[in-house]
């Protein structure tokens, strides 16, 4: 179990990593997204991006300090909840969340994962 929290942790790092730097970048795509198909402002993404990146160097971190992975991976899982609720709002369906929902699920292994890791270690 212990290894499988830690294997996702990994593409979790590396996936938020980089679509948290396409966001604060300002990756045009990103921008015609935000602005046009979800109808929030550039702002909200660069929050977003930000957010995605600090979670990510969260879960970095969380290889030395395991108490910290439950609460990046939840951060990490509301804001991939929120991302399939934005694409399902803008009618796009769940060919376009899938990445989101992936995302969503993997954080979700992750912290539940890790909650049950440190229970099993207390003393």
């Amino acid at each position: 179990m212990k290894w499988l929290v830690r294997i996702l942790q990994g593409l979790l790092v590396l996936g938020f990593l980089m679509f948290g730097f396409m966001k604060v970048s300002g990756d045009p795509t990103q921008v015609e997204a935000f602005n046009e198909i979800y109808g929030y402002g550039t702002t909200f993404m660069y929050v977003v991006g930000i957010v995605e990146i600090l979670g990510a160097v969260g879960l970095l971190i969380g290889y030395w300090r395991n108490r910290l992975i439950p609460i990046f991976s939840g951060l990490l899982a509301v804001v991939m909840a929120g991302a399939v609720f934005t694409h399902l709002k803008a009618g796009q369906g769940f060919g376009v969340a899938g990445m989101p929902s992936i995302l969503l699920v993997l954080a979700l292994i992750v912290l539940m994962g890790q909650i049950k890791l440190l229970a099993n270690n207390r003393p």
